[in-house]
């Protein structure tokens, strides 16, 4: 198995990937949008070249379904699977689509209901919920988009202008319109979550400390971003559902949680940080 590298905006090389595709490939699979940083892939194009060389394609749309217009039967997309719930469908539900005449084989066996492609009954409440959800999706995602990315541009402008020392992963232009992933030198992104959490206000982070780790997330790891801004990220999701009154709300939560923290940072004195250490890091692939 061979993981493509990534830039320091989270984008792939498509020079790199266009190397890589010879007969000794037998699938190839990639997110349509990454779920810490909302950079978008170009997996439309990247089904064309592994068709090219007869390679199967499989795509994890996960992020992209409900935010992105998909449209299968123009791609060359082998395999796309997505979760219900991250376009407000039940929690539970999910998708793997096929192609017609792709092969593949059964992660578990039973019943013949699905065609010998999986066993269990099928959950026809939540089924039926995903499918009316995907088309609400499909009749106002350009509205939603629209009102969504405003909310999210708002959001960002209004942190960077107030917190120094702060900057949004990823790619700017070619990204998911809900998502805004903010680095926050010199603090703790568990530390963030807590002061915010006393506020109501739900974010996650962008590092692994609550699974027992140091280290800062695989994704921020792999774009190079410097080791002291890795484990201050956090990751705001927006959807159809939030206002411009809790956008502002965070705007004005931020910067104290942000100055509180840096307080207690070695890395921080006064209004500055103290001169940058060693943090750099090269990128870890398996």
């Amino acid at each position: 198995m061979h993981r493509l590298r990534v830039d320091r905006q989270g984008r792939l090389d498509l020079d790199e990937y266009a190397s890589l595709l010879n007969d000794r490939v037998a699938i190839v699979s990639a997110m349509w949008a990454n779920n810490e940083t909302g950079t978008l892939f170009p997996v439309e194009e990247m089904a064309e070249m592994a068709h090219a060389q007869g390679i199967l394609f499989h795509t994890d749309a996960v992020q992209a379904v409900g935010k992105v217009a998909i449209d299968l039967k123009k791609t060359k997309i082998d395999m796309l699977s997505l979760s219900g719930h991250k376009l407000h469908a039940p929690k539970g539900i999910g998708v793997l689509y096929v192609r017609r005449n792709t092969r593949f084989r059964p992660l578990l066996r039973g019943g013949h209901q699905e065609r010998g492609r999986r066993a269990g009954t099928e959950n026809s409440a939540s089924i039926v919920g995903l499918g009316v959800a995907c088309e609400l999706a499909q009749q106002y995602m350009t509205e939603e988009n629209t009102t969504v990315k405003r909310l999210r541009d708002r959001l960002e402008r209004g942190i960077l202008g107030n917190v120094r020392n702060a900057f949004v992963n990823g790619d700017k232009l070619y990204r998911l319109p809900n998502t805004a992933s903010i680095a926050f030198e010199y603090v703790e992104g568990e530390g963030i979550l807590l002061l915010l959490n006393q506020q109501g206000i739900a974010a996650s982070s962008g590092s692994a400390c609550t699974s027992g780790s140091l280290e800062p997330s695989h994704v921020l790891r792999a774009m190079a971003i410097p080791y002291t801004a890795a484990h201050g990220t956090i990751r705001f999701s927006l959807s159809r559902y939030n206002t411009a009154q809790e956008v502002e709300r965070v705007i004005a939560a931020v910067p104290p949680v942000i100055a509180k923290l840096r307080k207690l940072s070695p890395y921080w004195s006064g209004d500055a940080p103290l001169a940058r250490p060693a943090e750099a890091f090269q990128p870890q692939y398996a």
